[in-house]
């Protein structure tokens, strides 16, 4: 919406200077070069009737009364060329070339022609058209801080309530929504907020029932396991034992069932991504893999960056950690960590590559996969970190198998706008060293 705005005031602008700027330069041009003539055309008049009463009146006409009406003046004759009644020539100044001219004759017959230089008309004319096209420069200057700010004062409110709807989205409290002064996004704006606290009362109706049902399902199964545990204990025949055992092994099961089933349910109920500023994860990271890296005789080269991206703190910084000490067990040289943005959707992508041999060829097409490893490690690192990433909106791939790099793509926000003033950051990083491998 931003790029529209300023694109259509900017085209709005430029035709304005297009239709009106160009005739208007040129009709200046053409008035400057009427006046010129029309100015030489009265100063020739006057020299003619001035030089026609001196004749007339019996004095004598030199070079030097000629000369009285040339002048180097702006819009002043160059040069003067005049003929007597009786044939006498006289001429004074310079002439020029190329030249305007204009001429009178008087009823005695005295001709005068006065003479002024097109350039000197050219260059007042080009003065003006100067004006004009400084004149719209600054029109467009204007318009466009104009139309910046009118843009930025539209879609901030907009990147604003996107923030406010993810915040809302992820089962966060009521967003801050803050009047914007635009009747039409204010009215969005207030059925967000309606929406948000029917969807509180629900996500607290529903925490409610999972904290009872969890109540009610372990008292009762806590319950039939020590009876049957008992029944087992006192039992002398075997059968029955062994039935009791059965039963306690079902009992078990259904037990990790419903612990299961509640957890996923708490997890979905309090999914916790919120603004992260990368800087903050990526300064724990390097302050906690650093020595090992050192110890390894390896680098670990952390970019600073000013992305922010919604996400859950602990969460993320649990994935970048299981990366990093992948590439400390597995990779090799140094080990990059840095983020960048993503087409057009403000999407960042952190990658962390390093310089080793890579991931094998027949391990790439699942190195996500549970208990899949080269034989050094559990394989359910990058396992929990892909569910992670995914439970945050994203997702997590492997970018490149040689050298290995691995990429976290997750949702941005632009930088038009003070992310602190959209939504504050809730919490820090907790700066808990975290391991998944």
């Amino acid at each position: 919406m931003r790029r529209r705005v300023l694109a259509a005031t900017f085209s709005a602008l430029a035709v304005a200077v297009i239709m009106l700027g160009i005739p208007l330069a040129v009709a200046a041009a053409q008035i400057m070069r009427d006046d010129a003539l029309r100015t030489l055309d009265q100063r020739a008049t006057v020299a003619a009737r001035a030089l026609e009463v001196r004749y007339l009146s019996g004095e004598s006409i030199t070079e030097n009364n000629v000369a009285s009406f040339v002048s180097t003046s702006p819009g002043a004759p160059e040069y003067m060329y005049v003929r007597l009644p009786d044939g006498t020539t006289l001429s004074a100044g310079e002439e020029p070339k190329p030249a305007y001219s204009e001429g009178h004759t008087t009823d005695s017959g005295l001709v005068v022609l006065a003479y002024l230089s097109k350039w000197d008309v050219f260059w007042q004319a080009a003065r003006i058209v100067g004006l004009v096209l400084a004149s719209g420069t600054v029109a467009i200057v204007a318009g466009a801080a104009m139309a910046i700010w009118q843009a930025n004062r539209l879609s901030a409110p907009l990147v604003y309530l996107a923030a406010s709807a993810e915040q809302l989205g992820s089962g966060q409290v009521r967003p801050r929504l803050e009047k914007t002064g635009i009747e039409e996004i204010d009215l969005v704006a207030d059925e967000l907020a309606r929406s948000s606290d029917r969807m509180a009362a629900r996500l607290a109706t529903e925490r409610q029932f999972a904290a009872d049902a969890s109540h009610q399902l372990r008292t009762p199964l806590t319950a039939l396991t020590m009876r049957l545990e008992e029944i087992a204990a006192l039992t002398e025949q075997e059968e029955v034992r062994e039935e009791a055992e059965r039963s306690l092994e079902q009992v078990e099961r259904l037990v990790g069932v419903v612990d299961e089933l509640l957890g996923r349910s708490r997890r979905a109920l309090g999914s916790g991504t919120e603004l992260v500023q990368l800087d903050e994860v990526f300064d724990q990271q390097r302050e906690e893999w650093a020595a090992a890296f050192e110890q390894a005789g390896r680098r670990l080269v952390v970019t600073p960056t000013r992305s922010t991206v919604f996400a859950t703190p602990g969460g993320l910084a649990q994935v970048l950690a299981t990366l990093i000490e992948n590439s400390l067990k597995h990779g090799g040289g140094t080990t990059r960590v840095a983020a960048r943005q993503s087409g057009q959707n403000h999407a960042v992508v952190i990658e962390v590559a390093d310089e080793g041999s890579g991931v094998p060829e027949e391990l790439a097409p699942r190195i996500f996969e549970r208990e899949v490893t080269s034989g050094r490690g559990t394989g359910l690192g990058l396992a929990l970190a892909r569910d992670l990433v995914t439970a945050d909106g994203g997702r997590l791939e492997l970018a490149q198998r040689v050298p290995a790099t691995f990429a976290v793509f997750l949702q941005g926000v632009p930088h038009m706008v003070d992310i602190e003033e959209i939504v504050p950051h809730s919490r820090q990083i907790d700066r808990r060293r975290r391991r998944r491998r």
